[in-house]
């Protein structure tokens, strides 16, 4: 298991052309816990986790992986985070098997368990199929595999639940239950009540 870490998002304010879309916004997760920032479409919660990745840069304010400034570039950060945001790319003439095989190995793990992950989020049947042929809910499931296969000590999920039916939106919050359980901080944002009510220990409204 990845060593256990701490997430601080300091102060964060982000503007998107003339709109201030964050606004001095600070949240701490701990090592074991979970965050889950919630507010109306368009309120900021993706912008928020975009940041917090590396994926946008704040206009001020900082994000701090145990107490360090945490930048995309680190390799240190890029063994720590995994997240599953709505424009991950994947590899296109990798089959689904081969993408998270290649994954999990680049980030240290070189043993994965892929017919537990495939299997976990309902993928043994297309673990040959590219990426491209699969439906939208099969995509989804997908990019979880892909964060749930490699190590990790944080995870930063926006809507993570999205395109799931009832069984996999249960079969999620029980995997998120047990990596808090293992002492991973999981920073995520949702529109289910249910999970959030299930999984998050702190909820920080935004917007």
């Amino acid at each position: 298991m990845s060593r256990l870490a701490r997430l601080d998002v300091v102060g964060l304010t982000k503007r998107l052309g003339d709109r201030v879309v964050l606004d001095g916004i600070s949240l701490t997760v701990d090592a074991g816990r979970a965050v889950a920032v919630v507010g109306a479409n368009g309120a900021g919660k993706t912008t928020l986790l975009r940041c917090v990745v590396g994926a946008l840069i704040p206009d001020a304010g900082e994000i701090r992986l145990d107490g360090r400034p945490l930048r995309e570039t680190d390799p240190t950060a890029r063994a720590a985070v995994a997240c599953v945001l709505d424009d991950v790319d994947f590899f296109p003439d990798l089959s689904v098997a081969e993408h998270l095989d290649l994954l999990a190995r680049a980030h240290g793990d070189t043993e994965p368990d892929l017919a537990g992950v495939l299997g976990e989020f309902g993928l043994t049947a297309a673990a040959a199929q590219l990426p491209v042929t699969l439906s939208s809910g099969q995509r989804r499931r997908f990019m979880l595999a892909s964060c749930f296969v490699r190590p990790r000590s944080v995870l930063v999920l926006d809507e993570p639940e999205q395109r799931l039916d009832v069984v996999g939106r249960q079969g999620l919050t029980k995997r998120l239950l047990a990596e808090k359980g293992d002492g991973r901080a999981i920073l995520l944002a949702t529109h289910d009540d249910e999970l959030r009510d299930a999984v998050a220990d702190e909820i920080v409204a935004i917007g």
